[in-house]
């Protein structure tokens, strides 16, 4: 199979759907992945990492969609791709589709096969979706943190306190996988933690 990566456009997204490692073991198993030039720079992956495990890398989207049957993806397809995507595509990344309309019906005029990682269950758990949520659950204790600062016009709350100071209080709604890191960095980080959606009472 001819499996593409091309770069991610969608604003503020700097991920890449395949890292080095996983690329070598599709050209390892015969499959060709064509990546396009810089889709890893945001990542801090070069073209040269690619390179070096078999992918070949092609000047722009265009190229990948062209020559790859498999198009695998981090975001939706923006705009400028939808008009790259044919019936021969399978496409596979985060679609969200349900909360968008237009993307459905662009996508079912384009004829391809779409496979959205979200869907995607194994033993009744959702494998591709769940990274996603645990970490969107650790970053927003963090970042919860940084906006409390005063200089950012918080409070000046001190999340962990200090010897003297009693710590802030954290209020967790929700004890699904993004509840539950939310959870784990804010009593790591020496928080007071209560929760409305049944966290582990070792959280607590």
């Amino acid at each position: 199979m001819i499996i593409g990566i091309p770069t991610e456009i969608k604003a503020q997204e700097y991920r890449i759907s395949m890292i080095p490692s996983s690329v070598k073991e599709l050209t390892r198993r015969g499959h060709r992945v064509l990546v396009q030039s810089g889709a890893g720079e945001g990542s801090n992956y070069t073209d040269e990492l690619y390179s070096a495990v078999g992918a070949e890398i092609v000047a722009s989207a265009d190229e990948v969609f062209e020559q790859c049957e498999l198009i695998v993806k981090v975001k939706e397809p923006q705009a400028s791709e939808l008009s790259m995507i044919t019936e021969k595509h399978t496409l596979f990344t985060y679609l969200h589709l349900a909360a968008d309309k237009k993307l459905t019906e662009a996508l079912l005029d384009t004829g391809c096969t779409a496979i959205a990682y979200e869907t995607i269950e194994v033993n009744k758990r959702l494998p591709l979706l769940e990274p996603m949520s645990e970490i969107a659950g650790r970053m927003s204790a963090i970042i919860g943190a940084y906006y409390l600062a005063k200089h950012n016009g918080g409070r000046g709350v001190l999340l962990g306190g200090v010897p003297g100071v009693v710590p802030g209080r954290v209020v967790v709604i929700g004890g699904g996988t993004a509840g539950v890191n939310a959870a784990r960095v804010a009593t790591g980080i020496g928080a007071e933690v209560s929760s409305h959606g049944g966290l582990p009472h070792d959280l607590l």
